[in-house]
């Protein structure tokens, strides 16, 4: 029988998914944003050159660092959705129990918080790799030799322990939070943050596709979101990978034979 507290439940947990929809669509509607303005004087204009990159400077590094920072969110959040949902209605089951529950925030503020730290990080790259002449321009794309080496390193990743050990976190919500399980304010946001760690462990390396396919490619944007989501959800996620991997690595040794 189903009683007005799960009624209540159900229509918060609902909640909670549109505003994970919401939040996605936010992020893509600004990432389309960027991608359709070539005018702007910014790093996030897909037509800017920065001749050897006397033009980076803090503030367009941090615009770059922001510009990530949404990307993060646009492409991995849906594929974290199931994790966030399951937290909710854990802390729900233990509201309707008369024990004290923390707000589901705190526990996607731990997620942010990981993918702000890897924006950081692949904004200094993009930074170095323009300033090395290595990145076409600043939005732009890597040369093929550079461009097959990181196609080679995303599809052997993809083969590693590593990432076989944070995929079966990313895939099994209610078992990681069985292990890893914290009470409290505070351990909502370092369970956030620790599950934040394995997603971007899983992702980093397909993530550095985008200095491939070209830093504000919405075509690359979708197909990894795409990716990222299909690999969590869909049943047989080791050889989703192992196949992926195979393709990169024949992908990035053509494009390393490249005239």
């Amino acid at each position: 029988m189903i009683t007005t507290m799960d009624r209540m439940h159900a229509c918060e947990r609902a909640l909670i998914g549109v505003a994970l929809v919401l939040l996605s669509l936010l992020a893509w509607a600004y990432l389309v944003r960027q991608a359709m303005s070539p005018d702007m004087a910014t790093p996030m204009a897909p037509s800017m050159s920065m001749p050897g990159g006397a033009d980076w400077g803090i503030e367009l590094l941090a615009m770059s660092a922001l510009m990530w920072a949404v990307m993060m969110v646009a492409m991995m959040l849906p594929s974290a959705g199931p994790m966030i949902l399951t937290y909710a209605r854990v802390h729900q089951n233990k509201a309707a129990k008369g024990l004290a529950s923390v707000p589901t925030w705190l526990f996607v503020a731990g997620y942010l918080a990981v993918w702000m730290g890897l924006a950081l990080l692949l904004a200094l790259a993009q930074w170095g790799l323009h300033q090395s002449e290595l990145l076409g321009s600043a939005m732009g794309r890597v040369g093929p030799l550079l461009g097959g080496g990181l196609l080679i390193t995303a599809g052997a990743f993809q083969f590693s322990r590593l990432k076989e050990a944070c995929l079966g976190k990313c895939r099994s919500p209610l078992s990681f939070l069985m292990t890893e399980w914290r009470e409290g304010h505070g351990g909502a946001l370092v369970m956030g943050i620790r599950h934040g760690i394995f997603c971007t462990a899983c992702c980093w390396a397909l993530m550095l596709l985008m200095f491939v396919g070209g830093v504000m490619s919405l075509a690359w944007m979708a197909a990894l979101a795409l990716y990222f989501l299909l690999e969590k959800l869909l049943p047989p996620a080791a050889q989703l990978s192992r196949l992926t991997g195979a393709l990169l690595i024949v992908a990035g040794t053509l494009v390393m034979l490249m005239p």
